[in-house]
C-alpha cells in the first residue's frame, strides 16, 4: 500500500533511461486567490508495453507524456495572467494557481482533491493552517472519471467545480449542484450527429464506445433515438478497458478484433464515442493491425468524433502515419482563437519559466532532447537549449491554435474570476470583506460562489457572450471540423458546420458539403454509408429476411404505379391524367382517344355499315318491284318491308357510335339502338307467328284464320316497339347515357366515350330484344318442319341462332375490351346480327326472285304443299 502522505518524494523516471526526470506532481504560483487545476498529463499504462522499456519502476510504472495536455495548463496560466494584468477584473486580489496531475488514476485525483484544502508544502488531508493560497474553484478534466473522483472529494468543501472536456455520469443531483460543464448540453450534440447522418444520408454505420458510463448511456439511450430515425448500425464495439498487468495479452486481443471488425465492416462511417485518450488507443491498435499478418484489409473509414475526444499522443506515437485521421468528422465545443495565446506560447521555454519544470519535461520529450542535471552524466542525445521554437513542431506533437480544450479551460478561469468580482461587488460582499479576516469569511462563504458563478454573464475577449443554463452548462454550440493531415505528421482543423441551438430551429444545424476533404480512398467522393446500393427510381424496397431494417431488396414497382426517387419504400400511383413510362420512374400524359372516322378500324366499320344499307336498300328496292309475285306476298308483305326498314336503320345507326361522343349523340345511340332493333325482332316474331297461325288455319274447323291476319302482325309490332320506347323513356328520364372520360379503362389513354348512365336499364333494353329474340327463335324452331313451299320458318330459326349466337357472345367480349375497342364490338355486334336476319330471311328469297324466277309461282307453292 503506498503512502499517500508522502508520494510527492517518488523519484519520477523516464521510460528507457536510467536517469532521473522531475515530473512534478503539482505546481503552484501564489496569489491572494487561487484556481486549482486538476489535470492528467500523463498517461498510465498498467504494464510496459513492446514500445517501452522499464526495467525498473514502482509507482510510475509504464508512464507516458501526453504532449497535447501541456496546452490545456499554459491556457490556464495565460488566463490568470491576462485577469492579473486587468484592472477591471478584481482590482484589489491578485489570482493565483495550482495545477495537480491526476495521472488518469483515482488514487492521485483523489489525493490532488485533498491537497486543495491542505496546508501548501504539507500534506495533511482537511487541515489546513494559513491564510494564503486560498482555493476558490477547481478546474478539472479532461476526462469524466477524473472529474468523478474529483467530485467526490470536493463536493464535501461545497466548491465551485469546472470540468471541461468529458462530464461524468453522477445520479447525485446535489453533486451537480457544485460542478459546471465547459461544454454545452451534450443532447445537442448527439442531435447534431444524428443531423449529420441524414444529411449525407449515410444509414449504415459503425459505433466504437468507451467502456465506462458515459460509454454505456450514449448506447443505450442515444443509439436507440438514432434507430428510430433509420439508422442502422453493422457493429457496435467497445475499446478494451486497461486493469491490471496481467490482461495486456487479453487487451490487446481484444483491440486487434474490434480492429479487424471495423476493417471488414462496409460501412463507410464510424461513429466514435471516447475521451481525449481515444485516440492514443485508436493509434495503438491501427499500428498493431498495421503490422500483424492478415489479410483483413479494409477501406478508409470516415470518423465521427465526438466532442470529448480530441488529437493526443504519445511520444512513441510521433513517427506513426497520421493519414488514418485524414477527413475525420469531429465536433468540439464552439471557439474562437485569441489572439494573444500564440505569442504567449512562443514566449515559452525551460529557460525563461525556470519555476515550472513541467515545460522541462514536455521540452525534452517534444523535442527530444535532455536537459542537463547535477550528478547526471549522460552522453547520448542533444542537450535542450531552449532556443527550440514551438511552431516548428508539428501538429501531431503540438498545435499552436488554440484547442476546444484549452480553449474551455481559458473560458472557465474567466468564469471563476468574472463570479467572484460580481460577488465581491454585492453591498454585503463589500462591506463583509475591507477587513484583514476577508480571505477566512471568504473561505466560510465559499459555497456562495456557485451561485454567482452558475450566473455569471460576461463577453470575452474573442467577443462571444460566456453564461451557463440552470443545468450548469455552458450557453454555446458546437463546431463541426474536418481534419486534414499532411505528410509531415501535422494537420489542420477546418471549420465545415456548426451547431448552434439557440439559433432558429432551421439554422441549428448547418454544413458546408464542398468545404469537406473526404479520406482519400474516396477521391473526393462523398462516401455512400449505406448497407448496400440505394434501389432506382422505378424500384422499391423490399425488406431482407434476417438483415436490420437498413439492408433491403430493391424489386420493380408494380405494375401501373413508379418511383421517381431513390430508396422509395412504396411505388405510387401517377395522377389520374397521366400513366408510367416504360422505367417506371416518371409519369406521361395520358392522350385522349376515342373511334374516330379516320383510323382503319373506323374506316372499315362505317364502309361495312355503308355497304349492309345499301345492300339492305337495293332487297328493298328488289321486294318492291316484285311485290305481286306469290313470294313476296307471302308471310305479310308489310311486316317485310317493315323489317327491311328498321335492317337498313340498324346499319345507319352504327354511325351514330363513331366520331367524337356528344351529349345529343350519346342519347341517340341507346335508343336508337334499342328501338329499331327491337322493331326488327318484333317483325321477325310477327312473322314466326303468322307462319304458325298460318298452318293451324287451314286445319277444317280451325278458328284461327280469324287472328292470321295483318292486325295481328301490327298489334304484335307494335306491343314490343312500344315497351322498347317505354324502357328507353324511362332510362332517358331517370340516368340518360352522357359523354364521359374513363381514366382508368386503359393504361395510357384517356377513354372519351359514352357512359350507358344507368347500367340496369341499358341491360334492360339489351335483355328485353333477348327475350324477343329467343321467343322467336322458339317458335320458329316449332315451326320448321311445317309444309309449305315458301315457309319462312327454317329461315327465321337460322336468323334468330346467328342473332342470340351473336349477342350471347357480345356481353363477355364487351367486358373483356378497353376503350374504343368496346365501342368497336358494339358496333360489329349491331352489324352482325343485323346481316345475320338480312342474310338468313332474304337471300333465299333474293335468290328466287333474281335468279329462279320459274319458281316464284303459285304452282309451285301448292304443289309444295301436297
Amino acid at each position: 500500500m503506498v503512502d499517500l502522505s508522502v508520494v510527492c518524494k517518488i523519484p519520477d523516471v523516464k521510460c528507457g533511461t536510467s536517469d532521473p526526470l522531475p515530473i512534478l506532481h503539482k505546481f503552484h504560483h501564489p496569489g491572494d486567490l487561487t484556481i486549482a487545476g486538476i489535470v492528467s498529463m500523463m498517461y498510465m499504462f498498467s504494464k510496459p508495453t513492446t514500445f517501452i522499456e522499464c526495467p525498473s519502476m514502482d509507482l510510475f510504472d509504464g508512464t507516458l507524456v501526453m504532449l497535447q495536455i501541456y496546452q490545456h495548463v499554459l491556457a490556464l496560466i495565460f488566463a490568470v495572467e491576462e485577469i492579473n494584468e486587468n484592472p477591471k477584473i478584481l482590482p484589489n486580489l491578485t489570482l493565483g494557481f495550482h495545477i495537480y496531475n491526476s495521472y488518469f488514476n483515482p488514487r492521485w485525483t483523489y489525493q490532488a482533491s485533498m491537497e486543495v484544502f491542505s496546508t501548501q508544502g504539507r500534506f495533511i488531508p482537511n487541515y489546513k493552517c494559513d491564510n494564503v493560497n486560498n482555493p476558490v474553484a477547481v478546474i478539472g478534466g479532461p476526462t469524466s472519471e477524473v472529474c468523478l473522483h474529483m467530485a467526490d472529494i470536493l463536493r464535501i468543501y461545497k466548491i465551485p467545480q469546472l470540468i471541461y472536456g468529458s462530464a461524468p455520469v453522477t445520479k447525485q443531483t446535489t453533486q451537480t449542484v457544485f460542478y459546471h460543464q465547459m461544454f454545452p448540453d451534450v443532447a445537442h450534440q448527439f442531435k447534431g450527429i444524428l443531423q449529420l447522418l441524414l444529411h449525407f444520408r449515410w444509414t449504415w454505420v459503425g459505433v466504437l464506445s468507451v467502456s465506462d458510463a458515459n460509454g454505456e448511456t450514449f448506447v443505450s439511450n442515444i443509439l436507440p433515438q438514432f434507430v428510430k430515425r433509420g439508422i442502422c448500425f453493422d457493429f457496435i464495439e467497445r475499446f478494451p478497458v486497461m486493469t491490471n498487468s496481467n490482461d495486456i495479452a487479453v487487451i490487446v486481443s481484444e483491440g486487434m478484433e474490434t480492429s479487424n471488425i471495423v476493417k471488414r465492416s462496409t460501412a463507410d462511417a464510424v461513429i466514435i464515442q471516447g475521451e481525449i485518450d481515444t485516440i492514443i488507443i485508436l493509434r495503438m491498435f491501427h499500428e498493431y493491425s498495421q503490422l500483424e499478418d492478415t489479410s483483413v484489409k479494409g477501406k478508409d473509414k470516415v470518423w465521427i468524433m465526438t466532442t470529448q475526444m480530441d488529437f493526443t499522443s504519445v511520444p512513441f506515437q510521433r513517427t506513426w502515419d497520421i493519414g488514418l485521421f485524414h477527413g475525420s468528422i469531429v465536433f468540439a465545443v464552439h471557439s474562437k482563437e485569441v489572439s494573444a495565446f500564440q505569442k504567449f506560447l512562443q514566449m515559452r521555454n525551460p529557460t525563461s519559466d525556470k519555476e515550472y519544470d513541467f515545460i522541462k519535461v514536455f521540452w525534452e520529450e517534444a523535442f527530444k532532447c535532455f536537459s542537463p542535471r547535477p550528478m547526471v552524466n549522460r552522453q547520448d542525445g542533444e542537450i535542450c537549449s531552449g532556443k527550440e521554437k514551438l511552431e516548428t513542431l508539428p501538429a501531431s506533437v503540438f498545435e499552436m491554435s488554440m484547442t476546444g480544450h484549452s480553449y474551455s479551460v481559458y473560458t472557465a478561469v474567466f468564469a471563476v474570476a468574472h463570479a467572484l468580482h460580481a460577488m465581491h461587488s454585492s453591498r454585503f460582499k463589500h462591506r463583509a470583506l475591507v477587513d484583514e479576516g476577508r480571505m477566512k469569511l471568504l473561505g466560510q462563504q465559499l459555497w456562495k460562489l456557485n451561485h454567482f458563478v452558475r450566473s455569471v454573464s460576461f463577453n470575452s475577449s474573442s467577443g462571444e457572450t460566456i453564461s451557463f443554463n440552470k443545468n450548469g452548462e455552458l450557453e454555446t454550440g458546437f463546431d463541426i471540423t474536418n481534419w486534414v493531415t499532411f505528410p509531415n505528421q501535422s494537420f489542420l482543423r477546418a471549420r465545415v458546420g456548426k451547431i448552434d441551438p439557440m439559433a432558429p430551429r432551421e439554422e441549428t444545424f448547418t454544413i458546408s458539403e464542398n468545404a469537406i476533404v473526404w479520406p482519400k480512398s474516396f477521391n473526393q467522393a462523398q462516401p455512400l454509408s449505406v448497407c448496400n446500393d440505394n434501389c432506382h427510381p422505378g424500384y422499391q424496397k423490399a425488406k431482407k429476411e434476417g438483415k436490420p431494417f437498413c439492408c433491403y431488396d430493391c424489386i420493380p414497382c408494380p405494375e401501373g404505379k413508379i418511383s421517381n426517387q431513390k430508396d422509395t419504400e412504396n411505388c405510387f400511383q401517377c395522377p389520374e391524367d397521366q400513366f408510367p413510362n416504360d422505367d417506371q420512374d416518371s409519369c406521361i400524359p395520358k392522350y385522349i382517344t376515342f373511334l374516330t372516322y379516320e383510323e382503319p378500324l373506323g374506316i372499315t366499320l362505317t364502309s361495312s355499315a355503308l355497304s349492309l344499307s345499301f345492300i339492305t336498300a337495293l332487297v328493298l328496292g328488289i321486294f318492291i318491284m316484285h311485290r305481286d309475285t306469290p313470294i313476296v306476298k307471302a308471310n305479310n308483305r308489310s311486316l317485310t318491308y317493315i323489317l327491311l326498314l328498321s335492317l337498313l336503320l340498324s346499319f345507319l345507326c352504327v354511325l351514330l357510335f363513331i366520331g367524337q361522343p356528344e351529349s345529343l349523340t350519346c342519347l341517340l345511340q341507346q335508343t336508337a339502338f334499342g328501338i329499331i332493333f327491337s322493331v326488327a325482332i318484333s317483325c321477325v316474331l310477327a312473322k314466326t307467328i303468322i307462319v304458325v297461325l298460318a298452318f293451324m288455319a287451314t286445319k277444317p274447323g280451325s278458328r284461327m284464320r280469324m287472328w292470321a291476319g295483318r292486325r295481328l302482325s301490327i298489334s304484335i309490332v307494335l306491343s314490343c316497339s312500344l315497351t322498347q320506347v317505354a324502357i328507353c323513356i324511362v332510362w332517358l328520364a331517370t340516368s340518360p347515357p352522357f359523354p364521359d372520360l374513363d381514366m382508368h379503362l386503359v393504361t395510357k389513354e384517356i377513354v372519351l366515350q359514352c357512359n350507358e348512365g344507368s347500367p340496369f336499364m341499358f341491360y334492360c333494353a339489351l335483355g328485353f330484344m333477348g327475350f324477343l329474340a329467343m321467343f322467336s327463335f322458339i317458335m320458329a324452331f316449332l315451326a320448321r318442319k311445317l309444309p309449305d313451299s315458301f315457309n319462312e320458318a327454317k329461315f327465321i330459326t337460322f336468323s334468330m341462332l346467328v342473332f342470340c349466337s351473336v349477342w350471347l357472345s357480345f356481353v363477355p367480349t364487351y367486358l373483356s375490351t378497353k376503350g374504343k375497342y368496346m365501342v368497336a364490338v358494339k358496333i360489329f355486334s349491331i352489324l352482325a346480327s343485323s346481316f345475320g336476319i338480312l342474310g338468313c330471311i332474304f337471300s333465299p328469297k333474293c335468290y328466287i326472285i333474281i335468279l329462279r324466277p320459274e319458281l316464284n309461282n303459285k304452282e309451285q307453292l301448292r304443289r309444295r304443299n301436297h
